[in-house]
């Protein structure tokens, strides 16, 4: 005798828009990349000397907040604005 599942769609809590707000103000979190790789990724940014680590604190949105040379500088940017820090995987 095999049991039979039923799965059950239920509609999502929130919108796309509503999830892409999500902590919009409140939450940040740093990222290291290439100093090669922030004029790709954020055109606005200022022109950035090629090979340079920069840590990127990032809004809950994915919008740039501000650019540092180190991850204490960019995390201390986030205390200063009162940002929730959060660590990404």
């Amino acid at each position: 005798m095999q049991a039979k599942m039923t799965i059950e769609h239920k509609a999502p809590l929130l919108t796309p828009e509503q999830f892409a707000n999500l902590g919009d103000g409140m939450i940040a979190y740093v990222k290291e990349m290439r100093s090669e790789d922030v004029n790709r990724l954020y055109p606005q940014a200022p022109q950035i000397q090629p090979g340079l680590t920069i840590f990127a604190l990032i809004g809950a949105d994915g919008a740039p907040i501000v650019l540092a040379d180190t991850e204490e500088g960019a995390i201390g940017n986030a205390r200063e604005n009162d940002l929730t820090m959060v660590s990404l995987h």
